[in-house]
């Protein structure tokens, strides 16, 4: 009965490529070599085997073009001359298994399997196949036979190891360690999975014996020893931990592993002097590398996080006692830069980043730490000085760009503000956020307005909203200095409104669209605006109280608009029309 397949198999044969080619038996090897399958004997003439071949690559190009009903077809006819084609066997075997129709599925992968045994991927599927169905015995059977049949592939055995680990059949997980061992050599991880069996099946004898192997069979490499010796003291053999360490370092008194190791051996028999002792010999020590002072001092974060005190004055004394050090390495104090900053320090981070950027100045991530710390004093000038070199290190890092070119609009820098972000677009790849490309041409469209180069302001803001037509400040800015020279009202309302819609208790936003109905005429709508601005702080600025009084004379409201007025001049206004406007008590274009 011919199976509907449908546009579902979108994604079906993952492993189709890898053993499609094959055919079940051709003629020649069924006739010549006299060959059988475990299901029986498949015998294909020559003109058979011909027309196999032509249905089942037929059937393999109806798949490339996704017509899967017509390939499923044509592997059935490829059955049909010759039921025991493991390559069609194989394929229609991941139809039934993608949709869902297992038993089928499985059937047909095993045969595929028993007149292929020597195509590893097939029984690799099957075995996952196996697997998935919690169906481990015969999982292992096959897994087994694979062992033999593919002496080259490591899989198998390593498929073993974890199915008989989960069967928790200790005694096969040490045969099948004996022969990946015999495979591959002896070697760290293999014993100490061994060692962990050997523990588990309460055979301490044997276990210590397999980490002692390890140690004769490598005697010049001191890592095993002290592995050996990490063995001993995890396992309350302290006085044999001891004496390997002393050797250790007898052969090698610089050993790192050794020393903290011994570290450890202090710490864990209550020696808590010799332990401080022992650490500082570590940290202090030149010849010791820097990741591994790194790893020690992680190691000694994470113990002290874990303990009931968690005391940081002890770590960040260690930490201090290292620092003093002549560094030349920047892993050290930007771990100690992270831990002050975890412990909420931050001033005392700073010195410390300071120093990791002078070590390393193409660290990004040490510079915009810097940069935070600054931000929140709002220290400009010490943003200028994290970001200007940062530049140059990093010259792609376009968050040092941005805040630099911030730190010189504070400092009234204008043609240096310009010039960083020139500098920053030049670094825009296609792989660059818009809004950041946006942020950049809006601080310009800024500036050029304050230099009273408004084409060039307008088009700075035509671009920023290019990249990002949401930019609320580009737009409300833009808006706003259209309204001042009292041109393309209708784009500014536009965009005005799009401000307040987005943040609509925005007291700036609200004075912007005000302001621009107050020019288009529409007297009456914007102060309902203006006074939602006031309510929304707007209050606090000058310019808006100095605009709601003007709306309100417009409006017919003198009195309040006189009230409004002064209260401005009082504020600092630098209105050059705010006297006259109270001296004459009515409202005065500018």
């Amino acid at each position: 009965m011919k199976i509907k397949i449908g546009w579902l198999l979108v994604s079906v044969w993952v492993l189709t490529s890898c053993g499609t080619a094959r055919t079940g038996r051709t003629a020649k090897s069924a006739k010549d070599e006299g060959a059988s399958s475990p299901i029986g004997k498949t015998y294909v003439t020559a003109e058979q085997q011909r027309k196999y071949d032509y249905f089942f690559l037929e059937a393999m190009r109806m798949k490339e073009k996704k017509e899967y009903d017509a390939a499923f077809g044509l592997l059935q006819h490829c059955l049909d001359i010759n039921p025991g084609a493991s390559s069609a066997l194989y394929e229609v075997s991941q139809y039934y298994l993608f949709l869902r129709q297992v038993p089928q599925g499985q059937a047909a992968l095993e045969q595929a399997v028993a007149y292929a045994p020597d195509n590893y991927w097939y029984s690799q599927g099957l075995v996952n196949l196996y697997q998935q169905q919690n169906e481990l015995d015969k999982a292992v059977v096959l897994l087994e036979k694979m062992v033999t049949r593919f002496p080259t592939k490591q899989e198998p055995l390593f498929s073993l190891l974890d199915i008989y680990s989960r069967q928790e059949k200790y005694n096969d997980v040490i045969s099948t360690l004996n022969r990946l061992e015999k495979r591959l050599g002896k070697n760290e991880q293999l014993s100490m999975e061994k060692f962990r069996i050997y523990l588990q099946m309460k055979d301490d004898k044997k276990a210590f014996q397999e980490i002692e192997s390890l140690v004769q069979e490598y005697p010049m490499d001191m890592r095993y020893q002290v592995i050996l010796g990490d063995v001993y003291l995890q396992n309350g053999k302290k006085e044999e931990a001891y004496e390997t360490y002393q050797k250790v370092l007898a052969a090698e008194p610089d050993n790192p592993m050794a020393l903290f190791s011994m570290a450890s051996y202090y710490e864990q028999t209550g020696q808590k002097e010799l332990y401080q002792q022992q650490l500082d010999t570590l940290l202090l020590n030149k010849k010791v590398a820097p990741d591994t002072k790194i790893n020690v001092m992680r190691q000694i974060i994470v113990e002290n996080e874990q303990s009931a005190t968690k005391d940081s004055t002890q770590v960040i004394a260690l930490f201090d006692r290292v620092m003093k050090q002549d560094l030349d390495d920047p892993q050290v104090p930007m771990l100690y830069a992270q831990y002050l900053l975890s412990k909420n320090m931050e001033q005392e981070a700073v010195p410390v980043l300071e120093q990791v950027v002078d070590l390393d100045p193409a660290n990004k991530a040490a510079r915009l730490m810097l940069v935070s710390a600054a931000v929140k004093k709002e220290d400009y000038k010490q943003i200028i000085k994290v970001c200007e070199p940062g530049i140059e290190a990093t010259p792609d890092a376009l968050e040092l760009y941005y805040y630099l070119a911030i730190a010189y609009h504070q400092a009234e820098q204008t043609d240096s503000v310009l010039n960083v972000c020139n500098r920053a677009l030049k670094h825009v790849t296609p792989d660059t956020r818009k809004e950041v490309v946006s942020d950049f041409y809006s601080i310009m469209g800024d500036i050029y307005h304050t230099k009273n180069q408004m084409a060039e302001a307008y088009a700075a803001y035509d671009s920023a909203l290019v990249y990002n037509p949401s930019n609320i400040g580009a737009l409300n800015n833009y808006a706003y200095y259209l309204s001042v020279e009292r041109r393309d009202l209708d784009k500014a309302e536009e965009m005005s409104y799009k401000t307040v819609k987005a943040e609509p208790n925005n007291s700036t936003y609200l004075d912007t669209y005000a302001w621009i109905l107050f020019e288009k005429g529409n007297y009456a709508e914007a102060r309902i605006y203006i006074d939602n601005a006031m309510k929304s702080d707007g209050e606090k600025s000058d310019v808006i109280v100095e605009h709601c009084g003007d709306i309100y004379f417009i409006t017919g409201d003198v009195e309040g608009a006189l009230k409004y007025w002064k209260q401005a001049l009082e504020m600092g206004s630098e209105s050059k029309t705010l006297k006259q406007k109270i001296e004459k008590k009515k409202y005065i274009a500018e």
